[in-house]
């Protein structure tokens, strides 16, 4: 099975995790939002698949490119 590794697109806080492992996602769903200079800013899946990895919860600091979850696709 493949795999998708989701990074953030920028340094932030984690605002919100809007799904959980185990949970399916569609092509452009929203896993989870990051805080970042005042804006909420979403973290998509780029492919459907289910959510296999979790590595963040809210209010965790996150780096630029940092890998948040992992989905398995088909």
């Amino acid at each position: 099975m493949d795999e998708l590794k989701l990074e953030t697109p920028v340094q932030g806080i984690v605002w919100k995790v809007l799904l959980k492992v185990g949970q399916k996602v569609e092509t452009g769903g929203t896993v989870l939002i990051v805080e970042s200079m005042k804006m909420e800013i979403p973290v998509d899946s780029l492919s459907s698949g289910i959510v296999s990895e979790l590595f963040v919860s809210e209010g965790d600091q996150v780096e630029q490119d940092s890998v948040v979850a992992v989905i398995d696709i088909s």
